[in-house]
Order: C-alpha cells, then sequence, then structure tokens
C-alpha cells in the first residue's frame, strides 16, 4: 500500500523513506565522532579525536575521515593542525574547520588543503567558544563566538572581511544558544541571555526581540532557523518548542516535550515541521502541535535540507519528508483527484481490465491535469518503481489528448534520470527533484567534476545535449588539470594521453593544463603540454613563467605577434646583462631587428651600446650624430660629433668623416655669427645659412662661408639669387646678375622675379635671354600678349600654341590675334 508509511501530522503527512545501507556499517560509531555533512546530498566528514575519549592519556591526533551519503570512505587524513571547535562545508563543498584560535582552514573533499584565512586578531587572542557556518546571500559565511562574548562575522568564505557585530548589553557569560539570520540581504545574529532575545548586527545596533508567548522562559537553550530564512525554532529550558517567525512577531506554536533534556540537534524539515533529536529518539512537531515520534537502534545525525531532513545513523541514511500534495491527491485512499483516478486506470489498463476505460470516462475532462498531475508526483518520488508507475500513468492519460505539449514529460525523464543515476550507491549523491531544481543541472554536473566523476559528468552533458563549450570541454579540461597532478605516471605518458584524449577539442585552453603542471612542479610535462596549444599568446607569457625565454622568444617570433615578441624581449632585457641579451638576439634577425626598432624611439643609448657590442661602427658613429642634437653645450656636441668622426674612421668611411667634421666647422660658425649679429644660427644647414645671411645684407659672412666648405658656384648663384629676391635687393639682383656670365641662365632671374611679382625687375633680364627663351619667359610672369608678339617675331607656330593653351574666357580678342598670326605664318609658307 503506497500509503503504509505515511505519519500524519495534523492535515499533512509526513514519510520516511531509505535511502542507502551505509557502507561503513560496522566501522563507524556515530556516538564518537563529530559528524558534518553537505546539504543537497553531498558528502560526509567525521572527525574523530581519541585523546577525549580514552581512559588514559594518549597522544593520538585526531583523524577526519571524508565518505559519500552512502557511506563510501573519499579520502582520510590525520589533523595536525589546532583545536576544531566547529567542521562545516561551504556552497562548493569545500570541508571549512574552525580552530579556536580562529583560523579557519579549507579543504576539498579529497582533503586537499585549499587555503587558510583568520577570523581576526581579538579571536586569535581570546579563543573561539563557538561558532555557526551558514548560508547567506553572498555564499557560505562563518560567525565565530569569542570568549570575550562578541561575535565576529564573514559573509562569504571566498571573499572573507570581517565585520564584528554589536555586543550584547550586560552579558557577562555564555549565551545560552545562538545563531545567524539573514535578513533583507544583512546577516544578524539572534543571541539568547536567559529569557532575553537580541538580534545583533555589524552597525553597532541591537534590539530587544523576546517574542509574545504564554510559557515561563528562563533561558532559550536551543535555536534553529528554516533553510529559507523565514521560521524560527526555540527550545526553552522547561523544554517547551517555540516555533515563530524568523523577525519574531509571530508565534505559531507553543509544544511542551514535557522533557528539560536539552535535545542534542534541533533542526527544520522543510518549512513544515520542526525536529527535535535527543540520542536515538526522534520526535517531529508540526505547527498545529501535532508531533511523531521515531526511535532509532543507535544515535542519529540530522542534516536539514530545503524540502526534508536526512538522518544519518550508524546503518542507515533516511530522508524525512512532508508528502507533496500531489502525492497525496493520488495516492491518499478514497482520493477522486483526475490524478488518482489516471493511475489507477493505468493499473487497471495494464491488468487489462474493463476498469480503466470507466475511469478514463470519469474525468475525460481533466484528463491533462491528471496527466500533469502524474508527472509532477513521480518528480518527488524517491522509489523508481513508483517513478515509473506515475510516469506509464502519464503516458497512459496522454494517448487520449491530441494536443498535449510533450515537453513537461521529458524534462521530467530528464531528470529523473539524472537524478537516479547520481543517488546510485557507487556515487551517493542523494539529491531530490526540489532540490535539483533550485541548485541547477550545471551546479550537479560540477558537482561530478569535484567527485572526479569524469565520464560520467561527460555522459550527462551528452545525454542532455548541453553545447561541448559548456559541457563535455570544460569537463575534459577539469579531467586533464587532474591528469597532470598524477605522480605516478611520467611526463611522456601523461602529455599524450592528455593530447589523444583532447586533440584539437574546441574550448580547451592547454594553457590552462600547463599551469597546472607547472604548480606541481612538471615543468617538462608543462612545455610538452604547450606544444599543443595552438595561441602564441597563452603560450609565450607561461613559457615566461617557467623561465625558458629562449624557447618563449622562438614561439612569440613564430606567431608573429610583434606585441609578443616586445613582451618577451623586455624581460629578456630585465632578466639578462646587456651583453649576454645582446648575444642571445644576435642570431634572430626578426628578434634584433624589432629590438633595434624598439631603441630608437625608446632607448638610442642602448641601441648605440648594441651597435658598439658588435663592432658596427658606422652605426654606432650615426647614433652619436643624432644625440649630438641633445646635447645643449656646443663644446658637447662638438665632443659627441668628434667620437662619431672617430667611429667613421674605424670603418674607413671617408665622406662621412668629412662630412661630419664640416658639421664641427659650421657650428662653430654659426656660434660666432650669433654672438656677432645677435640672430640665431645654430642647427640651419650649410645652405640654410648662407641663404639667411644674404637676405639678412651679410654678404662678406656668407661669401666665406662659400670659400670655406667649397659650395658649387651654380648652387651659390642659386642661393644669392633667391635671397636677393626675398629680401627685395633688386638693384643688388641686378649687379649680381652682370657681375659675369650667370652659370644658372638669366631665365632664372626672371623665375625669381616672377615669384614675388615683380614684372618691371623681370623684363629687364626678358631683355637680355635668348630670342628662343623670350616666349616662356613672358608667360612666366603673366605678358600673354607679349609673348604672342614675340612668338610671332619668332615664326614659331608651336610658341603662338602655347600662348594659346594659357588664354582664358578674358582674353577672346588675344585668341583672334594669335589666330590671325598662325594665318600669317600659314600663308607665308
Amino acid at each position: 500500500m503506497a500509503t503504509a508509511d505515511w505519519n500524519p501530522l495534523g492535515d499533512v503527512y509526513f514519510k520516511k523513506n531509505e535511502l542507502y545501507a551505509m557502507g561503513w556499517s560496522d566501522m563507524i560509531d556515530l556516538d564518537k565522532f563529530t559528524v558534518a555533512a553537505a546539504p543537497y546530498g553531498g558528502p560526509i566528514a567525521l572527525y574523530r579525536d581519541d585523546s577525549k575519549t580514552a581512559r588514559v592519556q594518549v597522544s593520538t591526533k585526531p583523524i577526519i575521515t571524508v565518505f559519500t551519503a552512502a557511506g563510501n570512505q573519499i579520502s582520510q587524513m590525520r589533523w595536525s593542525s589546532g583545536q576544531v571547535v566547529k567542521m562545516g562545508w561551504s556552497n562548493t563543498e569545500d570541508l571549512l574547520c574552525v580552530q579556536d584560535d580562529g583560523m579557519v582552514l579549507s579543504y576539498d573533499m579529497f582533503l586537499n588543503f585549499k587555503r587558510m584565512f583568520g577570523m581576526g586578531q581579538e579571536a586569535k587572542d581570546v579563543k573561539v567558544l563557538d561558532c555557526e557556518i551558514f548560508n547567506s546571500f553572498q555564499g557560505t559565511g562563518i560567525a565565530v563566538l569569542t570568549s570575550t562574548y562578541r561575535i565576529f562575522i564573514i559573509n562569504s568564505v571566498d571573499d572573507p572581511r570581517i565585520r564584528r557585530l554589536a555586543e550584547v548589553p550586560g552579558l557577562q557569560s555564555a549565551p545560552s544558544s545562538w545563531a545567524v539570520l539573514n535578513l533583507d540581504r544583512q546577516s544578524r545574529a539572534l543571541v539568547a541571555k536567559g529569557n532575553e532575545l537580541f538580534l545583533i548586527d555589524h552597525g553597532g545596533q541591537y534590539q530587544n526581540q523576546t517574542p509574545q508567548t504564554n510559557t515561563e522562559v528562563k533561558e532559550y537553550i536551543k535555536m534553529a532557523l528554516s533553510f529559507n530564512n523565514k521560521f524560527l525554532a526555540l527550545y526553552t529550558d522547561s523544554g517547551v518548542i517555540l516555533i515563530c517567525s524568523s523577525d519574531l512577531q509571530k508565534v505559531y506554536c507553543e509544544f511542551n516535550t514535557k522533557t528539560e533534556a536539552c535535545p542534542h540537534q534541533l533542526m527544520w524539515c522543510g518549512i513544515g515541521a520542526v525536529v527535535a533529536m535527543w540520542g536515538t529518539l526522534m520526535v517531529v512537531v508540526g505547527p498545529q502541535k501535532d508531533w511523531i515520534r521515531y526511535n532509532f537502534e543507535s544515535p542519529a545525525h540530522l542534516v536539514q535540507e530545503m524540502d526534508g531532513t536526512r538522518i544519518i545513523s550508524n546503518y542507515q541514511h533516511e530522508f524525512l519528508h512532508k508528502v507533496p500534495e500531489v502525492t497525496e491527491h493520488i495516492f491518499k485512499i478514497g482520493s477522486m483527484e483526475p490524478g488518482a483516478m489516471l493511475y489507477e486506470a493505468s493499473r487497471e489498463f495494464h491488468k487489462g481490465s474493463q476498469k480503466a476505460d470507466e475511469y478514463i470516462r470519469m474525468i475525460k475532462d481533466k484528463l491533462e491535469v491528471a496527466v500533469n498531475q502524474c508527472i509532477k508526483a513521480a518528480g518527488f518520488e524517491i522509489e523508481t518503481d513508483k517513478q515509473k508507475a506515475l510516469l506509464r500513468a502519464a503516458t497512459f492519460g496522454k494517448c487520449f489528448l491530441t494536443d498535449y505539449s510533450p515537453e513537461t514529460f521529458v524534462n521530467m525523464c530528464q531528470m529523473l534520470r539524472v537524478i537516479n543515476q547520481v543517488r546510485h550507491h557507487k556515487i551517493g549523491i542523494p539529491i531530490t527533484y526540489t532540490q535539483l531544481e533550485h541548485l541547477s543541472m550545471a551546479v550537479m554536473i560540477d558537482r561530478l567534476v569535484l567527485r572526479k566523476m569524469f565520464h560520467l559528468a561527460i555522459k550527462l552533458c551528452q545525454y542532455l545535449k548541453i553545447p561541448d563549450q559548456e559541457g563535455a570541454s570544460r569537463i575534459l579540461a577539469h579531467w586533464a588539470c587532474y591528469k597532470v597532478k598524477q605522480k605516478n605516471e611520467d611526463d611522456e605518458t601523461i602529455a599524450r594521453a592528455v593530447a589523444q584524449k583532447l586533440g584539437d577539442t574546441p574550448g580547451v585552453s592547454y594553457c590552462d593544463i600547463a599551469s597546472q603542471a607547472l604548480e606541481c612542479g612538471r615543468t617538462d610535462l608543462a612545455i610538452r603540454l604547450l606544444d599543443f596549444e595552438p595561441r602564441a599568446a597563452q603560450q609565450v607569457p607561461l613559457l615566461m613563467k617557467m623561465s625558458k625565454d629562449q624557447l618563449a622568444l622562438s614561439k612569440a617570433i613564430e606567431s608573429g605577434d610583434t606585441d609578443l615578441v616586445y613582451t618577451v624581449l623586455l624581460k629578456l632585457k630585465n632578466d639578462m646583462k646587456d651583453g649576454d641579451f645582446f648575444m642571445a638576439i644576435r642570431n634572430m634577425p626578426i628578434a634584433y631587428s624589432l629590438f633595434i626598432q624598439y631603441c630608437r624611439h625608446q632607448n638610442p643609448q642602448m641601441m648605440e651600446d648594441l651597435y658598439y657590442q658588435e663592432d658596427n661602427f658606422v652605426e654606432e658613429a650615426n647614433c652619436k650624430v643624432v644625440k649630438s642634437f641633445d646635447d645643449e653645450r656646443l663644446e658637447d656636441r662638438c665632443e659627441t660629433l668628434k667620437q662619431a668622426m672617430n667611429c667613421y674612421a674605424r670603418a674607413k668611411n671617408e665622406f662621412a668623416v668629412k662630412q661630419t667634421d664640416d658639421q664641427i666647422k659650421l657650428l662653430k660658425y654659426q656660434r660666432r655669427m650669433e654672438e656677432e649679429f645677435n640672430r640665431p644660427y645654430m642647427d640651419l644647414s650649410l645652405h640654410q645659412t648662407i641663404y639667411r645671411l644674404i637676405v639678412e645684407n651679410s654678404h662678406k659672412p656668407a661669401e666665406q662661408l662659400r670659400k670655406e666648405f667649397k659650395v658649387p658656384e651654380r648652387r651659390y648663384w642659386w642661393l644669392r639669387m633667391h635671397a636677393l629676391g626675398e629680401a627685395g635687393e633688386w638693384a643688388e639682383l641686378e649687379r649680381f646678375s652682370k657681375s659675369k656670365k650667370p652659370p644658372v641662365g638669366l631665365e632664372a632671374f626672371v623665375e625669381v622675379c616672377s615669384k614675388h611679382k615683380n614684372v618691371a625687375e623681370a623684363m629687364k633680364y626678358i631683355a637680355r635671354v635668348q630670342q628662343d627663351q623670350k616666349v616662356k619667359c613672358l608667360l612666366k610672369i603673366g605678358q600673354k600678349k607679349s609673348a604672342a608678339e614675340a612668338a610671332f617675331e619668332n615664326h614659331s607656330e608651336e610658341e603662338l600654341n602655347l600662348v594659346l593653351q594659357k588664354c582664358g574666357a578674358a582674353d577672346k580678342q588675344l585668341v583672334e590675334n594669335i589666330r590671325a598670326m598662325k594665318q600669317q605664318l600659314g600663308g607665308r609658307r
């Protein structure tokens, strides 16, 4: 009978299902252990301190053992640190051990140490009396009560920021009980001081929150907060259980247990009942003062879940929970709910009975409701036979519906297959449908990965059709990181196994795997794994971290990423002596040229040192020439240029030696002229200097420079012509043109006059130019009519065409004249 194991509690029923026969059966007596079990069907940690139970003084260290929920051992270790006050599990299934000095040590379920942090200096100095590990809005939090009766709290073990809560007024001894409440996204502590309750926060505020009750209370000696933080259970010194709202504004129930003995454990079963445990006796109390009594053969440990309570004993692991309403509708004796009718119809159908048709006819208008009830009830069942029976009933009902969407049914089947798989005793995660919905499938897969059950995790991803990037690829990466930590296999074997398994799997970073190998001290394995990493940007930084700089440089060069090459080069430069560094990059042309380019813009002195190291005298001299421009004093600049001359001389570059020597002379000339004329000349070229001197009417110094530096005559004439034109020295320009036959031709003088728009001066030179150049010169100064006449005098139709090309719309008369001239020339032929 489906309801045989149901126990009534007021208007509802509670049921106790066996999850496992414990694998530890004869080896463990829970009465001798401190027990810490993780929620959501998580692992169980047992702490045994023989020194406390031995009749004679022994020096053995305590042992911590971690089991699955089925009682199969996962790991074990000797505890070699301080006195443990409390053990508990984080929401990521890390074991948290809180010591009396306030230090919190975190381990994974295989008891590999992860991290450690403290609860503050005061907790360390005065010792911790008690501790609470709780779920906060930020993750997993820890609160400690010190021997000075102060409470320190952190809201997240991943980001431990310690806050001291307000002090309870007049508290002279340890509180009789206390708990952490999460209200309005803030963690507060509810502290019992005799018959008063104080709610304290980290802002220094406290409130007296004592509930209104008919019971005479001297002390609150136990308290328990519901999973959803909305309800609170209080146990008084007189044996009364108060069931209240968490803000203590409402008292729903006052239940007298008729015993003053304090229960070993007090906690909630979902949100519908409170469970109290005294040794082998367990009492379940409802909000209407109804109660259920359970007796056990041996002491048991309770674990609070969001939808029930797990009961761990020496031989069994059970789950106590409220019978869901939908299950009650289907299986309750005499139920006429659609789901109950459909379930009976399915049973009769499989017996071959005609009653199936009668049941279906009774609910034909409510068939969809019936199907949904059966599907939903299947999710709450722990026994697979009942799951199958309910799903068969749902399938049977669907046959009579034409437009029913199969999505709900398919999703439930998928969820139940996953749940049943992880519930298997070899895996030992007795999670419920409600818990899995809250936890999410992604977290469930992560928990399988934490247990090193990579194959099952991948199978689940494939079954649920999770994209490889989020599923199989990610799990394979975790597997590879685990694989490289195996000390019983050599590097070559592991590298080959990882490469064969992963191949080119998208989303897998060989760099991350190599980092794990490096953390384990397996540098050679890390290098081998990096060979499979296609992204140089990932390879190179890790190679540098391993001090494999030459290999990193080679990989960076192969990638063609100049930024990556620069990254390696600069690290090499910082880590090595200059000489060794230059030798290292000499045989790498790309790296060498990139480094030279870097130095040219960022560190010219280093570039000069590099050329010196290589006896590249010409480039070294070039560096010195460039550097000379940074010298402010003339003497320093000349000295630097002399050093450059010496380098050019060693390179047997006579031209460069001469040019550098001339530059030194020019600088000295420029300084003297600056002093003489009080005008700037430094850093001008030779031509610029001569040009400026002529413009400024300093002809004698300009002539001296011409002679000193042997400026070619033709070049000097060009400089002097243009300088005189700019200075407006037209008379001097004319005298200069008549001083001798101009090596640049008179046309150049016309051009200078044209540039400065002096037509009258230009006409003087045009009168002296040869006849065949007159037309071009006249056109340069815009004298198109005179140019046409000159062309006609030259009997040149080609020159007339040239003038014609320069004519515009305003030159209509001139165009007609030119055409007439062309006709005359044509007639003469």
